[in-house]
């Protein structure tokens, strides 16, 4: 197989080499009167040719700098034009030339190939992107450097993501959140969380605890981290997420918002799920549509929330065990990690509780009716015998149903207990269907009224426009009093009682009167 030949060595290059070349000599004392001869022959110039390269390469710190050829530059005005046309180059140079037009004193603009040639040598694509589309669309031109993998539990990411799948549950239809929590060293999902509502601290918590044991059932990924990546997201911040690392001894790197590129390795994950396994699934969001955004299919059946967590899971294990990454050298991330030999630093199950749930504050006292907690009363047969000494409520965000206590002094954990008189199934639902019921008719309302209250005006091209909901007089005064507006003093102090009669005894104020010539004279001196 012929190999093609290497290009040609850049002219500019290797004069720049010479002149260093005789620079060196020049400083060591070496005669270079006949090497000034032998590079003019060779490059096809006089000896006064090479003798003003090294004039050039002197004047600009030993670096032979060939002078280019005079380009027009762009001004900070004209700079300030191009953004405020939003990148458009053709709209920027046709208002800089009628600006130049009306305003001799302003630089003159030279030809629009001119002018786009000056834009693209002085703009970077970055830089042009930016200017058209923001900072989102700049970011898609930078170059970002690659992290060391280091080995496991060296650092860990985690992330929100939300499902471009439409689900059902209870009835209703949602998009699932996932939080998950990835070792960056072999790329494993350590642990994750599902929820059919937007994530909270309660989601982390959750996917904490499946991410640090490392029992049959959650894999062989595990241990505690050393540190943990996290975007600027209020729930990463919470005082009992920042508690857990605390005491796990796992450093929080909080990462500036908007900058994906700092967390890359849960970002591949969040990637790799939309494409291979959401766009799979039926209820894709993001699928092809019929002119107008109508689905394709818009009969089709949507998964259930709970079928969607198996196939999530299933999808995990495949990820964890079967998948191969390149940079892992065609390993999959289980085959990495157990290559891997530095130290797991495993937490015991007892212990996790600890770890990742809120406390209640001050400690409770176990009564006849178990512990009481935000008027609600918790149970369970282990309590027995134990009533009137304190425990310790820990909780974890949104399970109300349950919660688990300890020992106050020494925090031993004592067992869990669950909500008394919890309301079954069959009478939450429908509760759920009486408040849908109410916001119902209250939205028909509210639309209802807005429809009445906004006027609608005829279309005009001249002339006075005028109102097409005229009424009459008649329905105008029916419908003011309807609404209560006709008598405003029927609405005034609905609950004011008059005041009763001063009894005797009591100074009252006199009234004022202008005096008259019957008044005695004494009375008009008091008065004066």
């Amino acid at each position: 197989m012929k190999h093609a030949p290497p290009p040609p060595p850049d002219p500019a290059q290797l004069r720049a080499l010479a002149v260093r070349l005789l620079l060196e000599d020049a400083a060591e004392h070496t005669a270079t009167s006949g090497r000034v001869a032998a590079i003019a022959q060779a490059h096809g110039v006089t000896t006064r040719t090479v003798r003003r390269w090294i004039d050039n390469a002197r004047a600009n710190d030993g670096t032979y700098t060939p002078a280019g050829r005079p380009h027009f530059e762009l001004t900070d005005h004209m700079l300030d034009v191009l953004a405020r046309r939003l990148g458009n180059v053709a709209q920027a140079h046709l208002e800089l030339t009628a600006e130049a037009k009306e305003d001799p004193t302003l630089p003159e603009v030279p030809s629009r190939a001119a002018f786009y040639r000056a834009v693209h040598r002085q703009l970077n694509r970055g830089q042009l992107a930016g200017l058209r589309g923001g900072e989102t669309a700049r970011r898609r031109f930078d170059v970002f450097g690659k992290r060391d993998r280091h080995h496991r539990n060296y650092a860990w990411e985690t992330d929100h993501v939300e499902a471009s799948v439409q689900v059902t549950i209870d009835g209703h239809i949602r998009k699932p959140w996932i939080t998950w929590f990835v070792d960056c060293a072999t790329d494993g999902i350590c642990g994750l969380a599902v929820s059919p509502q937007t994530p909270s601290r309660e989601s982390i918590l959750v996917a904490l605890r499946d991410a640090l044991l490392t029992t049959a059932e959650h894999g062989p990924f595990g241990g505690r981290p050393q540190r943990v990546r996290v975007d600027g997201g209020k729930d990463f911040l919470c005082r009992t997420v920042g508690e857990a690392m605390d005491l796990l001894g796992t450093e929080l790197i909080v990462l500036p918002p908007r900058r994906p590129d700092l967390k890359p390795t849960v970002e591949a994950i969040n990637g790799a799920a939309k494409k291979t396994l959401f766009a799979d699934m039926p209820g894709y969001t993001e699928a092809p549509t019929l002119p107008g955004g109508k689905p394709i299919d818009p009969d089709r059946e949507l998964l259930h929330f709970d079928v969607f967590v198996a196939l999530l899971l299933d999808w995990v294990r495949h990820w964890n065990t079967e998948h191969t990454i390149k940079d892992l050298g065609d390993k999959t991330p289980a085959q990495a990690w157990a290559a891997d030999p530095t130290p797991i630093r495993t937490v015991a199950a007892r212990d996790i509780h600890a770890f990742t749930l809120e406390r209640a504050g001050r400690p409770l006292t176990i009564t006849s009716k178990g512990v009481r907690w935000r008027s609600r009363d918790y149970f369970d047969p282990w309590m027995v015998g134990r009533a009137g000494e304190k425990v310790h409520l820990r909780y974890m965000p949104h399970h109300d149903h349950y919660v688990e206590l300890y020992e106050p002094t020494t925090g031993q954990y004592l067992g869990s207990a669950v909500m008394a008189n919890q309301a079954p199934p069959a009478l939450r639902r429908e509760l759920d269907r009486a408040r849908r019921r109410q916001a119902d008719e209250l939205r028909t309302r509210q639309k209802k009224a807005e429809k009445s209250r906004k006027a609608r005006y005829a279309a005009i091209n001249k002339g006075p426009t005028r109102r097409l909901d005229a009424i009459t007089h008649d329905q105008a005064t029916q419908q003011l009093r309807d609404l209560g507006g006709a008598d405003l003093n029927s609405q005034a102090l609905p609950g004011f009682l008059p005041l009763p009669a001063p009894t005797d005894g009591w100074a009252v104020p006199r009234p004022r009167s202008s005096p008259t010539n019957d008044q005695p004279d004494h009375l008009d001196e008091e008065s004066s």
